[in-house]
């Protein structure tokens, strides 16, 4: 097919090491894995930056942070930068988002010609259609509003405290965001004209924290059969103690905390899942399955109990770093197929224009994933989490760079991160790191972090005019029904 239909399917923090198709034995994706055996599984994918919209707009648009100045979860792709629904635009793609997408402004132009949107942080979930639909029903999603909603987290109650943030979604399954997202996408590939190519980014809210599964997924794992993944140790190091007091007090986090975490999360993950097997049956019920690309990914990973750690704030380890990348080609070329190759999301951009044969940008940064004799050497990160912090990892070691320190790790020996070996009097990867990281930089003078709050939006029925009034009303409601407990 001269255009292929292509579908990403985006989560939010699932770990890479949470899918059947990866390795976990416990949490059963068993949608995600058809995916896989129909495709290609890159094994040692990594995001460029850990936070949700820095890596958001790296998948869109092919750079990374430093070159698109989304610097944080407050920022605005710069106008002129091309993205994937704009190169497919013009190739005579329909271009369509649904669930979250985490932009300033909310419905900001990157070149879809709909979104319908699920947002969760900041002022977006007061815009978004999701919770427009959750008000007209008379319910919110007072769980999620305790995790999210800064002005009201601090009186959350103390189970709340105690569980780090897992419970029962007070929402039935069918208005969770994930049930929503699906609906949505589902309804989106069943009005697809035979006639026209399609592009849909399907993006879920989960699996990120809140860990609060609905009736009848919440109680899916039992906590005390589950595996603790590698990684886990009873206590924080000493190297990881400035993160004892992040989202929540990491002290206080168990090996019995982390088993009900890791059940409701699971139970989240599970959930996702079922999602992805309703639009790949949408897929086949139109024909297109196929011919169809499919990208499954994250935007970044999560801890789990890595080092102590919940959620992702903290250093740039393996957890937060690497996400699941699965790519399905048309005709179902390479199915099954497993690479090691190290791969970046920022490499999702120019392989879905080469496989669309659309003309992008030759000097982007990513590689096409489908080219076997494409390699990289590294992956590169970055974050500003709160300060600035650089990262290079080869095959074997990683070196993280922060104002005055470094953090050396050899993965082949110490995979866990336990052992920084930057004051080895024999570093050995080194020099050869700083090198590639300087290669990575030097041509590139990182931009300013952008943010344009009157940026251009979405020219669409559901798109709500920039009224604050509107939206502080709006917010108003939600919040009430927090304050209030309101469940239906």
């Amino acid at each position: 097919m001269t255009n292929p239909d292509v579908v990403i399917i985006q989560a939010d923090q699932l770990r890479a090491d949470c899918l059947g198709v990866t390795g976990n034995p416990d949490v059963l994706t068993p949608h995600i894995d058809g995916l896989a055996a129909d495709g290609i599984t890159f094994t040692e994918a990594f995001c460029p930056y850990p936070v949700c919209t820095p890596s958001r707009y790296s998948l869109l648009s092919g750079l990374y942070p430093h070159q698109h100045g989304g610097l944080n979860n407050h920022s605005t792709l710069a106008p002129g930068i091309d993205t994937i629904p704009r190169v497919l635009r013009r190739r005579g793609y329909q271009t369509t988002a649904v669930g979250k997408m985490h932009f300033t402004p909310t419905y900001l132009d990157v070149g879809y010609q709909r979104m319908i949107l699920a947002e969760q942080h900041g002022p977006g979930r007061y815009d978004d259609d999701y919770h427009r639909d959750l008000r007209a029903a008379g319910l919110a999603d007072v769980v999620d509003l305790t995790d999210q909603e800064l002005t009201v987290r601090p009186d959350a109650p103390p189970a709340y405290w105690d569980s780090f943030g897992t419970g029962t979604s007070n929402l039935p399954d069918s208005w969770h965001s994930t049930t929503w997202i699906g609906d949505r996408a589902v309804e989106e590939i069943r009005a697809w004209t035979p006639d026209t190519p399609q592009l849909l980014h399907v993006s879920f809210i989960k699996p990120h924290h809140p860990f609060d599964p609905p009736a009848g997924w919440a109680d899916r794992y039992r906590p005390e059969e589950l595996t603790l993944l590698p990684g886990w140790t009873a206590e924080l190091p000493s190297a990881d103690r400035a993160w004892r007091q992040a989202y929540f007090d990491h002290d206080r986090l168990d090996e019995q905390r982390l088993r009900t975490t890791m059940a409701a999360y699971y139970a989240t993950i599970s959930q996702l899942d079922e999602q992805v097997g309703r639009v790949v049956t949408a897929l086949r019920a139109q024909g297109r399955y196929e011919s169809s690309t499919i990208v499954f990914t994250a935007d970044h990973g999560e801890y789990l109990g890595f080092h102590h750690l919940l959620l992702k704030h903290g250093p740039m380890y393996e957890p937060v770093l690497r996400v699941p990348l699965i790519i399905k080609l048309p005709g179902n070329q390479r199915a099954g197929h497993r690479t090691d190759a190290l791969a970046s999301t920022v490499d999702v951009a120019p392989t879905v224009a080469s496989i669309c044969r659309a003309d992008h940008d030759p000097r982007l940064p990513g590689l096409d994933l489908t080219d076997a004799a494409a390699r990289r050497t590294h992956v590169f990160a970055m974050t500003r989490d709160p300060d600035p912090a650089y990262l290079v990892r080869s095959a074997t070691h990683k070196l993280i760079t922060t104002a005055g320190a470094e953090m050396l790790f050899d993965l082949r020996s110490d995979p866990l991160e336990l052992r920084n070996l930057a004051h080895d009097p024999q570093p050995g990867a080194m020099p050869e790191l700083r090198r590639a990281a300087l290669r990575w930089l030097q041509f590139d003078a990182p931009v300013p972090p952008y943010l344009d709050e009157s940026a251009t939006v979405l020219d669409a029925p559901n798109v709500p005019d920039p009224d604050p009034a509107a939206r502080r009303e709006h917010r108003d409601y939600f919040l009430a029904a927090v304050r209030e407990g309101r469940t239906e």
